[in-house]
């Protein structure tokens, strides 16, 4: 049964009647859609699953062709789980592919090592129930925290994240974190086109460029619990910044579109 969510009396018009406030101090959840994105995961997942609440409407599993027990273990511990067979490569092919297999109204993201925490999530979706589009993880918000970042790491997301604060006129306090939740009919605002680990960052960006209302949301990370983690810290930060770049190109490209379609429109109603 899906839990009964704080409303603040905020609730934008875009959220479908039926999750709109039924007292000035409560609101009924909508369907909760988890997606896990998952590469030999088999050891780690015990430890993910055990977090998340039991009124999920959902969970569905990513599998990029994992060569262990990933699946099997994923059915036996949520037997009711939409396993989804991964085409192509990358984190953000694999989220891409998840999210079409939704079919809840809000989209949970949480990754397949035991880093994140399940129990988070109810305020995730209280903070969209309560009129966020877009719920971002933060570990470095008032609340929030990580386990496994080192120095270099901690300072190349600060860099970046400053970067997109400038460009885009964002406030974010954390960049390269894939805990977020969203609303499903956001997918069309940020049209995703991004297959690898930067995908994260894009969706940052893209809903900011799309002008939907994004909160921060206190999260602690935790370490990995098995394996070893794929990311590389230089590799991957020259990824990230160059999808900066190019959505910022892409902007001033669409400000120039805009701007020469209203010069046009201003002489024709000159002539």
């Amino acid at each position: 049964m899906p839990p009964v969510i704080p409303d603040d009396g905020a609730t934008p018009a875009r959220i479908p009647a039926e999750y709109r406030a039924i007292s000035t101090h409560l609101a009924i959840a909508p369907r909760v859609s988890v997606v896990i994105p998952a590469m030999n995961e088999a050891e780690n997942l015990p430890y993910v699953f055990k977090t998340l609440p039991e009124w999920i409407h959902e969970v569905v599993l990513v599998d990029g062709n994992s060569t262990d027990d990933t699946v099997a273990v994923a059915r036996e511990l949520w037997p009711e789980i939409v396993v989804v067979p991964q085409r192509g490569k990358g984190k953000g092919d694999a989220l891409i592919s998840g999210f079409e297999a939704c079919s809840g109204d809000i989209i949970v993201m949480v990754d397949a090592d035991g880093s994140a925490d399940g129990q988070e999530i109810v305020s995730y979706v209280s903070a969209l129930v309560s009129g966020a589009d877009f719920a971002k993880g933060s570990r470095f918000a008032n609340g929030g925290g990580t386990d496994d970042m080192t120095p270099i790491r901690k300072l190349g997301n600060w860099a970046l994240c400053s970067v997109v604060n400038a460009k885009f006129g964002a406030r974010y306090t954390d960049l390269c974190y894939g805990y977020n939740a969203f609303w499903r009919h956001c997918l069309d605002d940020i049209d995703l086109d991004c297959t690898g680990f930067e995908v994260e960052t894009l969706m940052n960006i893209r809903v900011v460029k799309a002008g939907l209302r994004v909160q921060e949301i206190p999260s602690h990370e935790y370490l990995r619990i098995h394996g070893a983690s794929n990311l590389r810290a230089v590799r991957d930060g020259l990824r990230v910044l160059k999808v900066i770049l190019k959505e910022r190109s892409n902007r001033r490209a669409q400000r120039g579109k805009l701007a020469a379609a209203r010069l046009d429109t201003v002489r024709g109603e000159g002539s």
